[in-house]
């Protein structure tokens, strides 16, 4: 199976593009990664390739390691993190809010909130 590292990814677009070892482009979309996983510049993957309406495409793409983690210089200050994270506390305190009621948030507004909890999480781990 070949192997490459992820050259660009947009989480909220779902697909981005993989550099293989031996140079070839090729296109992942969000469907062929595992359920839960995470990628982002670097990470490095195993996957299948089919081939495309246009080009290469990336099949069943397994995570093999992460990329090294932003290093803490390029962190946003920790003034600018405490304004987010409030921000973030208040935008969870009411969906709790509605949880207790019953109800979910919506697809849409579910998916926003997740991927504003994974970018606090990444810059937090930084």
């Amino acid at each position: 199976m070949p192997t490459g590292r992820v050259k660009f990814y947009d989480e909220e677009k779902g697909f981005g593009f993989i550099q293989s070892d031996d140079g070839q482009e090729v296109f992942l979309h969000a469907s062929a990664l595992p359920t839960g996983a995470t990628v982002k510049s670097g990470t490095r993957l195993e996957f299948g390739v089919a081939d495309g309406r246009k080009g290469a495409q990336a099949l069943s793409a397994r995570v093999l390691d992460a990329p090294v983690s932003v290093s803490r210089a390029q962190r946003k200050p920790a003034d600018d993190m405490a304004v987010i994270v409030e921000d973030l506390v208040k935008v969870l305190d009411s969906i709790g809010s509605g949880l207790k009621r019953g109800r979910y948030p919506d697809k849409a507004h579910g998916g926003k909130i997740a991927a504003m909890l994974r970018r606090v999480a990444d810059e937090l781990d930084a």
